[in-house]
């Protein structure tokens, strides 16, 4: 008895058709693809921003094994209070070698108050700065010192005078200093005065 003969051709089974209810299955050689992930950008990588460093975690450091970012620091705050202190303190040593050379050679000298301002003018700057109010200081303290200077010049010369020691012009007879430095002030005692005071604010200028 003779069998039937299958009809040459016999379609095949689609690709990508379900296989044996596995929707995902693929054809013979080929491996099941990979089931979606609902994300239709999970796969793709970051898109560049354009800052190198946009990756970083904050507070990290910087790269090249350096530290946090540069920051300037402040300026310095100019300090008032310690400018005219050092004003004062150079006016009183100052003074006293302004007195010392005025009484050892016997009469005063232009330069030496004019030194004496520009001095203490420039101290006080340089420490506390171009505020007017040191500026200020330093022209009132110079005159101060000129004057002080003075009156160390003329003591020293009544002691050389009277034979007495210096302490004890100065300690016992001081009425009698100034009274000498009113009664031997003239034009030219005021005018170094002036000088110093001119001075110190040339000197404060300068050290600004």
């Amino acid at each position: 008895m003779s069998q039937p003969v299958q009809p040459p051709n016999q379609p095949q089974q689609p690709y990508g058709q379900p296989v044996d209810g596995n929707p995902y299955a693929g054809g013979p050689g080929q491996g099941a693809p990979s089931a979606p992930t609902g994300n239709p950008y999970g796969q793709q990588p970051p898109a560049p921003t354009g800052n190198p460093f946009a990756g970083q975690q904050p507070g990290q450091g910087a790269p090249f094994g350096g530290g946090a970012p540069f920051t300037p620091a402040p300026p310095a705050r100019n300090n008032v209070l310690l400018g005219v202190a050092v004003a004062l303190g150079a006016a009183i040593v100052a003074g006293i070698l302004y007195g010392v050379i005025a009484g050892s050679i016997e009469r005063e000298v232009g330069y030496a108050a004019v030194g004496v301002g520009f001095l203490v003018g420039f101290a006080a700057s340089k420490i506390g700065g171009s505020n007017p109010a040191v500026i200020a200081a330093s022209a009132v303290f110079s005159i101060g010192a000129v004057y002080i200077g003075q009156l160390i010049g003329i003591s020293m010369i009544l002691a050389d005078v009277a034979q007495i020691p210096f302490s004890e012009v100065v300690g016992d007879h001081f009425d009698a200093v100034t009274k000498a430095w009113s009664q031997e002030a003239d034009f030219m005692t005021y005018l170094f005065l002036g000088l110093g005071a001119v001075a110190a604010v040339g000197g404060a200028k300068k050290a600004g």
